[in-house]
């Protein structure tokens, strides 16, 4: 990867330089990243990172790409993992934003504070799918609406990323580290979408599940490309699985 010679947030001194001593030597011992269309990661500016989402180990992954591209990642993150001593305070100082699991996003802190980091020119990586997809073969579900919300109030494009490989270190609902041999995992990154069609509207909850449709097309898309295979026309919904399994429907 050649992260260009824009490099001003990784370069200025901050909490991150902890974090990356004690994350990249043993990611660089373990990953090798090999990334396509590298030229559509914005080097300056905000913007949200909107990648899929099918194994704990991906939002290391994710951030640690971020870093070698020149960028600081900031996370929506589960707010669980903000008690463990130590690295809850990493996660803080480094400005990641505690998500309550179940909560709404409507309205809510976390997306508050992904506006503010929008505001001082920074990326905020969000999980559109908002949890470990439940497709059987680890194609993106449906997607939420966090993503598009934040970038259709702050007027900032969406970039749309896939990766494939985390299943090898940490297979989906693991919690078994595979380190060793070293994996590749390949990433492709999207067209930066500006959404541009939806603004101006109404952000209700047509609005927003067509917007979030937009970038989880261009996801499914890129994972197509990057696996050599075609994903399910239907895109899992939790919601309808749920459904099924419990006998009971809930509006």
């Amino acid at each position: 990867m050649n992260p260009g010679r824009e490099r001003s947030e990784t370069r200025r001194p901050s909490v991150f330089w902890a974090l990356a001593l004690i994350i990249l030597p043993v990611i660089n011992l373990a990953v090798r990243f090999k990334v396509t269309d590298v030229g559509k990661f914005p080097r300056t500016g905000a913007f949200v990172m909107a990648p899929n989402h099918f194994s704990e180990i991906d939002p290391v992954l994710m951030g640690v790409l971020s870093w070698k591209l020149g960028r600081a990642p900031r996370f929506l993150a589960k707010a669980s993992v903000f008690t463990l001593p130590g690295l809850g305070w990493l996660l803080r100082k480094s400005g990641q934003i505690p998500v309550q699991r179940g909560g709404s996003v409507r309205g809510s802190e976390p997306v508050k504070a992904a506006e503010r980091l929008v505001e001082r020119g920074q990326m905020v990586v969000v999980y559109p799918e908002g949890s470990l997809t439940r497709d059987p073969d680890l194609w993106p579900m449906r997607g939420k609406s966090g993503a598009v919300r934040i970038a259709l109030e702050r007027g900032i494009p969406v970039v749309p990323v896939a990766h494939w490989g985390a299943q090898q270190i940490m297979p989906r609902y693991s919690k078994k580290l595979s380190l060793f041999p070293r994996r590749t995992v390949l990433v492709k990154i999207g067209d930066p979408l500006d959404l541009a069609e939806f603004r101006g509207r109404n952000l209700d909850s047509a609005t927003l599940n067509e917007a979030t449709k937009v970038v989880m097309d261009a996801i499914t898309q890129l994972l197509e490309d990057l696996r050599g295979e075609t994903a399910p026309t239907k895109r899992w919904n939790p919601a309808e699985h749920d459904q099924k399994e419990t006998g009971r429907f809930e509006a």
